[in-house]
């Protein structure tokens, strides 16, 4: 399946197959502009009903690497700056993508240096339940509180706040890097796109477009 994308501007995944089903599915994203078209995600620090991290935030080089480049988002509210092949060969990326999330989060503990700081939290069903939801919401608030972006394996198409569709049918991963109103909307650091580098969506729509795959959080 050819990763399809609803943006305004030119984004193309030319012959790659990725598949949609399951945790373990390959995610494939867009094609970004080169890592040096940097877009800075606000990060002001908020009260405890709102907060949102520093993020040194870079467009991923290629259509694949989605992520190695969303790890290199998350961890950089770190103050890290891992490069972003290095990442990719410990993940196993291939153009066929990032297989799991499950591949994603022993990176997360190797560069945040605590072997059990990240974990990794499937979503087996196509859509979300009231529990998974309110789980996920509990996840991002807390890693978030402590410092971490959560990184996640997404695929399908949602809406932000501002009603605007960010599709993703043969999957990507995003960072979240943020929430308002304690938790009910999260904040996404988005690499595929520097001129949508950041965006708000409502917890419900990031559970839902997490359904089938997974997330790394603390």
């Amino acid at each position: 399946m050819r990763t399809d994308i609803m943006r305004k501007i030119a984004l193309t995944a030319t012959g790659i197959a990725a598949t949609a089903g399951g945790i373990a599915g390959p995610a494939v994203a867009a094609h970004a502009a080169p890592a040096a078209q940097a877009a800075q995600v606000q990060t002001d620090r908020k009260p405890t009903s709102e907060r949102e991290l520093n993020v040194r935030y870079e467009a991923q080089p290629n259509f694949y690497y989605c992520g190695p480049a969303a790890t290199r988002n998350a961890l950089s509210v770190q103050g890290k700056n891992i490069d972003v092949n290095t990442m990719a060969k410990q993940m196993g990326t291939t153009e066929a993508g990032t297989n799991s999330i499950n591949d994603i989060t022993p990176v997360l503990n190797k560069e945040t240096g605590k072997t059990d700081a990240y974990k990794s939290v499937e979503i087996r069903d196509s859509n979300a339940d009231d529990k998974q939801t309110d789980k996920l919401r509990t996840d991002v608030v807390r890693t978030v509180d402590e410092g971490r972006a959560v990184v996640a394996n997404i695929a399908g198409t949602t809406t932000d706040t501002d009603g605007v569709s960010h599709s993703y049918e043969g999957g990507h991963y995003i960072s979240v890097v943020g929430y308002h109103d304690n938790g009910k909307t999260v904040t996404i650091a988005d690499s595929a796109n520097p001129d949508q580098a950041s965006y708000h969506i409502s917890v419900d729509n990031l559970a839902d477009w997490i359904a089938t795959r997974g997330y790394s959080t603390s």
